[in-house]
């Protein structure tokens, strides 16, 4: 339960982790509620952490799953989302109208309960829950807090400090378009390699 005025988020990435170390990193910072922010809730390499395993383990600790990444995934299904090489285009996806309802269902969860936000990276500088969730978030006066994997805490202005970031960059003049506010690398299915059969 969250007691205090000002609202804190909390984000985590499970990278490889035992599953119950990862429960053990919720628990230690007191996490009611785990939103899934991955664009597509399963892995091939931590199954652990497909949202059916994940939800079961969680609900059995007293920590509820809920599946955001149809609203807060990184991997558009909007194609003015994406531009030539593949990257997603923050700056657009973030005036979305099902992004922005994401948003106010993580602000409305955030009222009642000590919410973290989940995606794949351990580092949350290469996650678009960094470079694009918990900056709308902070810029809405949201607190960020990351979770690492060693169970420490960085502030988010500590980490954007680190890294050159600004979470005003590309939201203080809507109208205008920051085209250097996207994913660092594409966010497209790999194609699978070409071998002399296919030709």
């Amino acid at each position: 339960m969250v007691t205090g005025t000002c609202p804190v988020l909390y984000t985590i990435g499970h990278s490889n982790h035992e599953q119950e170390h990862f429960r053990e990193l919720l628990k230690r910072h007191q996490i009611d509620v785990l939103a899934d922010v991955r664009s597509q809730p399963y892995s091939r390499h931590t199954p652990q952490f497909n949202a059916e395993e994940l939800k079961a383990a969680l609900t059995a600790e007293g920590i509820q799953y809920v599946f955001l990444g149809d609203q807060l995934g990184g991997r558009p299904s909007d194609p003015e989302h994406i531009d030539r090489e593949g990257r997603a285009l923050y700056y657009r996806m973030a005036r979305s109208a099902a992004f922005l309802q994401g948003i106010d269902r993580l602000a409305s969860g955030m009222a009642k309960y000590r919410v973290a936000i989940m995606c794949s990276e351990e580092d949350p500088t290469v996650c678009h829950r960094f470079l694009l969730v918990s900056r709308v978030m902070a810029q809405r006066g949201t607190e960020v807090r990351h979770i690492r994997g060693d169970g420490s805490l960085d502030p988010d202005e500590r980490i954007r400090a680190a890294s050159g970031t600004s979470r005003h960059q590309g939201l203080l003049f809507p109208e205008m378009e920051d085209d250097s506010w996207r994913s660092l690398r594409s966010v497209l299915p790999e194609a699978p390699p070409r071998n002399s059969s296919d030709d």
